[in-house]
């Protein structure tokens, strides 16, 4: 009889600890989807902001082309001259247009480029991608677009807006895939052992960096970490 106990007890053990284990898939899966729901809410009001931009410019056209009318009418050239050259500067100033070759890759760039400058946070930005890749461009854009969510959060947290900036750089090296995303910090950086903790106060604490450390891992690749003098400098280096 007290055999039967013992069995009848490990039975229901067992069984617990097996519906435990399919709830807490059941919620690792539930906060993976709530979490790509967010990434496409968020990338979606990105994406607006660039057309925000454009409509903006648009607007602006029609009024530079009236005045240099004006101007012509007149026979003011060499004012139509300077003019000219103010808005070649102001174009150059804000063409911050990214083409890689992919059309994935583009489209995170520049709405990240576009959302940081926005905040007032000055971008440096280089990307050269090749045409073949290992890695598929949905875990190519998750890398990136995780980075610089990072980035752009720890920059948004330094009052100066002349402390706050960017830096992105993709390319290849040494038939590797090299990405590299530096930014400015401020405060303390929180690290356990060799592993830096996001400063977000989202319900997706953590959770942009562990995918990035998936996907590399996924892919055999490398990631280093690095916080020094006010800045926090990350990099990705895939196999191609």
């Amino acid at each position: 009889m007290i055999f039967l106990y013992v069995v009848a007890g490990a039975i229901a053990i067992i069984a617990i600890l097996l519906a435990n284990r399919k709830y807490m898939h059941w919620l690792m899966e539930r906060r993976v989807t709530d979490y790509q729901n967010e990434l496409v809410t968020r990338h979606c009001n990105e994406v607006e902001n660039i057309y925000k931009q454009m409509r903006g410019w648009r607007h602006d056209y029609h009024n530079h082309i009236q005045l240099l009318k004006a101007y012509l009418a007149q026979k003011q050239f060499t004012e139509v001259d300077e003019y000219l050259s103010r808005l070649d500067t102001d174009l150059t100033q804000v063409d911050t247009i990214l083409k890689t070759g992919n059309i994935m890759i583009d489209a995170i760039l520049n709405s990240k480029v576009s959302l940081a400058q926005s905040k007032q946070i000055a971008v440096s930005a280089k990307a050269i991608v090749p045409k073949a890749l290992q890695v598929q461009p949905v875990d190519l854009c998750v890398i990136i677009g995780n980075l610089l969510d990072n980035a752009i959060e720890a920059c948004s947290k330094i009052s100066e807006e002349e402390m706050r900036f960017i830096r992105v750089y993709i390319g290849v090296h040494k038939e590797l895939l090299y990405i590299s995303v530096s930014n400015a910090s401020a405060g303390e950086i929180k690290k356990t052992g060799k592993t830096y903790l996001t400063t977000k106060s989202t319900a997706f604490h953590g959770f942009g960096l562990m995918r990035i450390d998936k996907i590399v891992e996924k892919y055999q690749g490398f990631v280093d970490r690095d916080h020094d003098d006010g800045v926090f400098a990350t990099e990705v280096m895939l196999p191609l």
